[in-house]
């Protein structure tokens, strides 16, 4: 129903633009092309058509349950891109192309904005919907590894998902379980609830199932959500037997290993599928030199541009510290391999340099030098390090070699962060992993944080991540210090 509303409303919004450009655009604006004047019968069965098609190919993912604002947007922009192109390339077979290359350019970008807007609006309809306890799924946890509870936090975490958690049931009892999460009985009580149903429900009787006053009604639920341990093989079969039978969606989610989820990702070598604990989106040739591509690319502007600025940083630094214009480190980058990373100097010459991380009140820092490290300045340099191939943009920050060999003997997977090229700036940094690292848990918070970057790599990631480090020059980051 609201994938059905929404396919509508598209169809409506692209109908009205048309008709307001045949009305009154040529009037204002002589870009309406001739022929869609002359053949406005033609034009308009041309667009619906080419929209029909593009619905088919592309669709709306407004009403899934877990989008989020670049997904939206990329969805829109392929929808109303294939549904231009259809009609544009159709209508030129069947007319004059005067003019019409021209205004399908505005018509389409004025689409993807308009298009968008309204899934914006529509998003909050359907949450408000759901809100109201309709389109609903519920759902059900089986197990008490800590995994479910990171899954409950990101179910919740947006309302307009529409997703009611039930309950869990687990031998043993989540450890800082929500109150919101009851606990339904243990995996017995599973066993008999799923075998009453199986027996006595939808699939062999009769009559409908009976649920006793205080039961919980398996029959009521959509997903179930399982995070036990392989050991326990024949109850995991016994649940998708009993999933697959009901037309319950079943979901298995890896358990916690340490700190970390064990999220395995499939890959094919020839006919056997095999399960890797790291799956690297840049480990793809195309996505390799996409990355690449635009960090060459944006490196150079940006050289460019700073070029000028460089005598007058040089001035304030030397006016305020004697010593080198550049800061110089060797750096831990790409597969452990090491480099030497530059930046302005922003401290006076010391000898901690390499040891001893910059506090908030450091007294190494001189006036200037602790402007460039508020705002990123500090950080330009590093551009010719990504022209060089040493660094990207955008990657897991680069730590000091002392840094390197102190965490990777204490920390899990801290190696990990090391299969991609370190960034100027990354996902860890601006989702407020800055400053000092006083604790040994706001290091392995920063770390998870680059690991999740490297699993999800996208370009649309990376430009976010770089409007947000962007944003900084302006309002400058309180923890970068």
């Amino acid at each position: 129903m609201i994938k059905t509303a929404v396919i509508i409303l598209d169809f409506l919004i692209m109908n009205l633009m048309l008709y307001f450009a045949s009305e009154y655009l040529h009037h204002i604006w002589a870009i309406y092309p001739p022929y869609f004047r002359a053949e406005p019968r033609q034009t308009f069965v041309m667009a619906n058509v080419a929209m029909i098609i593009s619905q088919f190919v592309v669709g709306s993912i407004i009403h899934h349950r877990r989008t989020n604002f670049d997904e939206v947007f990329i969805s829109v922009s392929k929808l109303c891109l294939l549904q231009a192109t259809v009609m544009f390339f159709t209508l030129r077979i069947l007319g004059e192309s005067g003019g019409m290359f021209r205004f399908m350019v505005i018509f389409v970008v004025a689409e993807i904005l308009i298009i968008f807007i309204s899934r914006l609006i529509e998003k909050l309809f359907i949450r408000l919907f759901r809100q109201a306890g309709r389109n609903t799924r519920s759902v059900v946890f089986v197990g008490s590894d800590p995994s479910l509870l990171m899954l409950y936090r990101n179910l919740i975490s947006d309302s307009s998902t529409g997703y009611l958690i039930k309950g869990y049931f687990a031998n043993e009892k989540m450890e800082d379980c929500p109150d919101a999460i009851r606990y339904l009985g243990d995996i017995n009580e599973l066993n008999r609830l799923t075998a009453k149903y199986t027996f006595n429900g939808r699939n062999n009787a009769p009559d409908a199932h009976q649920v006793l006053p205080g039961e919980f009604d398996i029959s009521a639920i959509d997903e179930l959500f399982c995070s036990i341990s392989h050991d326990e093989n024949d109850e995991i079969v016994s649940l998708i037997r009993f999933c697959d039978k009901n037309l319950v969606h079943f979901y298995y989610l890896p358990r916690m290993s340490g700190n970390f989820l064990l999220n395995l990702q499939p890959e094919q070598l020839g006919e056997t599928t095999v399960f890797t604990n790291h799956y690297e989106p840049l480990s793809s040739p195309i996505n390799q030199f996409v990355k690449r591509s635009f960090d060459i690319t944006v490196s150079l502007m940006v050289c460019t541009v700073m070029l000028p600025f460089i005598p007058i940083i040089a001035f304030f630094i030397k006016r305020q510290s004697p010593g080198p214009l550049f800061f110089k480190q060797e750096r831990t980058g790409l597969n452990g391999k090491t480099f030497i990373c530059y930046k302005f100097r922003s401290m006076h010459v010391n000898s901690d340099a390499d040891k001893v991380q910059a506090t908030k009140d450091d007294p190494r820092k001189f006036p200037f030098g602790e402007f460039i490290r508020h705002t990123n300045i500090d950080e330009f340099p590093q551009f010719y390090n990504v022209l060089r191939g040493d660094m990207s943009i955008v990657g897991p920050r680069p730590h000091m070699l002392a840094h390197t060999e102190q965490y990777g003997k204490i920390i899990d997977k801290y190696m990990v962060r090391h299969f991609s090229l370190p960034g100027i700036t990354g996902y860890a940094q601006v989702s407020g992993c800055r400053g000092e690292t006083k604790e040994l848990w706001q290091m392995e918070e920063r770390i998870k944080k680059d690991i999740w970057y490297i699993e999800n790599w996208s370009f649309w990631l990376d430009i976010k991540i770089i409007l947000k480090t962007a944003a900084t020059l302006i309002i400058p980051d309180q923890n970068a210090y």
